[in-house]
């Protein structure tokens, strides 16, 4: 039996709402814990119980360096720490999040997303793989809103393939501007999530920050930009190839996508999928993988990713 005392400041967030938090961590390491107070007492296994008492001393260690805990951090720092139980949470929490030049505070909530980061940071050509929610653009716009914003670089070019579950942009209403831009939205929406919105459209009208379908790179050389091509599955094998040579001096570029959710017209060949595997060798180049242990939406997501891998494997 292992006693803890935890700081009463915050203890409410560290518990989660109906000590739904501390019943996580029961269940994720088959343990039995009671409170009192700001003092908490865990019961099982002596080898859960030390595991256990990790994870709150590392959760207090946070709490004590001014980390202010948010909802959700509990069950990932658990979560992380099962997974590798030499890690150091401050590496997470406090070294390893966004520096807060964005609006929006960003920390890494898995294993997988810490790599990512580090990943961009490292390399100048990243791949993101993965299924939905699992943080690939949004954790690429932030990194991209911090490079600009501490001039790392001189602009944020944005890019999508205006192909979305087989309709063709020829049958919507409008000029190209208005036939584009419901499938760059999502784009947008992580944008102003990081900036606020008047500088974000001050930046995208003096073409600072360009959002763009990824047939206008075509013809380009992008020096000293941050790019990200997102949706990346449905890209052709002809684009893919033109927007990875698109790549100029001082530059870093992100390609995000999940290639079990490809909406490219029966027979043709996903770039991402080929780019995969043409490119795997080069170095310079970082590959980092996402499955549903990374996904940080609503839980049932989750559990819905993992439910459509299964039955595609068994499928």
């Amino acid at each position: 039996m292992k006693k803890i005392a935890l700081p009463e400041e915050g203890i409410e967030t560290l518990y989660g709402a109906r000590d739904a938090n501390l019943k996580h961590i029961e269940s994720l390491l088959n343990v039995q814990i009671r409170t009192q107070g700001g003092e908490i007492t865990i019961e099982g296994d002596p080898k859960d119980e030390l595991r256990a008492q990790l994870i709150f001393k590392q959760l207090k260690d946070l709490v004590d360096e001014g980390y202010p805990l948010a909802n959700g951090d509990v069950k990932t720092a658990a979560q992380l720490l099962v997974e590798n139980a030499d890690l150091d949470l401050r590496d997470y929490f406090l070294r390893g999040g966004q520096r807060q030049v964005t609006r929006r505070r960003v920390t890494p909530k898995s294993v997988n997303q810490r790599k990512y980061l580090g990943a961009i940071e490292q390399f100048d050509i990243v791949f993101g793989v993965g299924p939905a929610g699992t943080g690939k653009t949004y954790l690429a716009m932030a990194q991209a809103v911090t490079y600009l914003l501490e001039k790392k670089v001189s602009r944020i070019v944005l890019a999508r393939p205006a192909v979305e579950a087989g309709e063709k942009l020829g049958f919507l209403p409008g000029d190209i501007a208005e036939k584009v831009n419901p499938y760059l939205r999502p784009l947008y929406d992580a944008l102003y999530d990081m900036m606020d919105t008047e500088k974000a459209t001050r930046m995208i009208e003096r073409g600072t920050i360009e959002v763009a379908p990824i047939a206008f790179m075509r013809g380009r050389t992008l020096n000293d930009a941050f790019v990200i091509l997102d949706e990346a599955q449905n890209t052709t094998s002809e684009q893919m190839k033109m927007f990875l040579t698109r790549l100029g001096f001082g530059s870093k570029a992100v390609v995000t996508g999940d290639i079990t959710q490809t909406d490219l017209p029966t027979g043709r060949i996903s770039g991402l999928i080929e780019a995969l595997k043409v490119v795997r060798d080069v170095e310079g180049i970082a590959f980092v993988y996402f499955d549903e242990r990374d996904v940080v939406r609503h839980k049932l997501v989750q559990q819905i990713v993992k439910a459509y891998d299964a039955f595609s494997k068994n499928g």
